[in-house]
């Protein structure tokens, strides 16, 4: 195909990166280079204004930037300023849920992987679960079992349901896999719902059958039979998407709101302060010996100077970014089918 010489000559259109966004991408470099961790504070507005030698506006936008991110919070005040904090789960589904809005996902999809993962997962926790964790696991099976009649204490309690995975999935050391699954944990939490036809006697069904499967990973589990417990949740999954699809479940094609993240958190904190062993959001890596466990503390690289942080802050934000191309197309994106997918 022959090349159009013509356009070729024409002056690409360059787009340089704001300022503000180049600020934070420094911010980010002092967090990497320094080894902060959550809780850690960054140096004042003031500071970073003069480190970077950027306005005020642009420190402000840069912080507002990494706290919609979820990397900082932002406090006002004479002491405030940013501080480090470690990106919340519920955020994080937050991003992922609104990059599958444009897609086609099915209940099909999530109990696909969560057939192929959930069995792993449990496994793996069997040889890490504490007394405090099986105390965990039985209050949730209390509170799911289901003797209401009342037809939004049943939905809430297959909600609930899913917090018997959550206990196995923080007591697994495998991080990476426990945040997949706990993303999707969250998934089936906020977007499965069922059809208002749905007989009462459908969810008590389901609710019965969950209880009773986790009677026996539970009881697998204290037995130490990591391979039972791998076979339980494998049928697990079966049967769940079985009763799911039996039950009209659909899912809500719907964007996270701010709000609606607030809402997780405040579910979270409260299973916390229940007075029976709640869900852990993360447990410390132990090393167990033949007679003690050595709670191994996270290494913490020794930080640089500030001098030279603020050097290296500064030459990242004034060095020229590269030139990027915008002329490209980018397609608009599908439209969705309806909300029952």
């Amino acid at each position: 195909m022959a090349l159009d010489v013509q356009a070729m000559r024409e002056p690409l259109e360059i787009k340089q990166q704001k300022r503000g966004d180049l600020v934070a991408e420094a911010i980010k470099r002092l967090i990497t280079e320094g080894n902060l961790l959550p809780g850690d504070r960054l140096p004042r507005e003031v500071e970073l204004q003069q480190m970077f030698g950027v306005s005020k506006s642009t420190i402000r936008e840069a912080l507002k930037s990494l706290e919609v991110q979820g990397l900082i919070k932002v406090s006002t005040g004479p002491s405030g300023g940013g501080m480090v904090v470690e990106v919340p789960l519920e955020r994080t589904f937050q991003l992922m849920q609104n990059y599958l809005f444009f897609k086609e996902v099915s209940i099909d999809d999530i109990y696909t992987v969560r057939q192929l993962l959930e069995p792993e997962l449990a496994a793996g926790a069997v040889p890490h679960l504490s007394e405090a964790d099986f105390e965990a696991l039985e209050h949730n099976m209390a509170c799911c079992s289901p003797a209401s009649h009342d037809r939004r204490e049943l939905l809430r309690q297959r909600q609930a349901d899913v917090d018997f995975h959550d206990i196995l999935a923080a007591a697994n050391p495998n991080s990476f896999l426990r945040f997949t699954c706990e993303l999707i944990n969250e998934m089936i939490r906020q977007l499965i719902v069922f059809g208002n036809e749905t007989p009462r006697r459908e969810h008590e069904k389901f609710g019965t059958a969950n209880v009773d499967i986790h009677r026996q990973i539970t009881n697998a589990a204290r037995a130490g039979d990591a391979q039972r417990v791998r076979e339980l949740m494998h049928f697990h999954m079966q049967e769940a998407r079985t009763y799911i699809k039996r039950m009209n479940g659909k899912l809500r094609g719907r964007l996270i709101l701010d709000s609606d993240i607030v809402d997780m958190q405040q579910r979270v904190r409260a299973q916390l302060g229940t007075s029976a062993p709640g869900v852990p959001r993360r447990k410390s890596m132990a090393v167990k010996t033949s007679s003690t466990v050595e709670v191994v503390a996270p290494k913490r690289v020794t930080r640089k100077p500030a001098a030279e942080r603020s050097a290296l802050a500064k030459a990242a934000v004034k060095a020229p970014a590269k030139p990027r191309a915008t002329g490209t197309k980018v397609a608009a994106p599908r439209k969705r089918g309806s909300t029952s997918r």
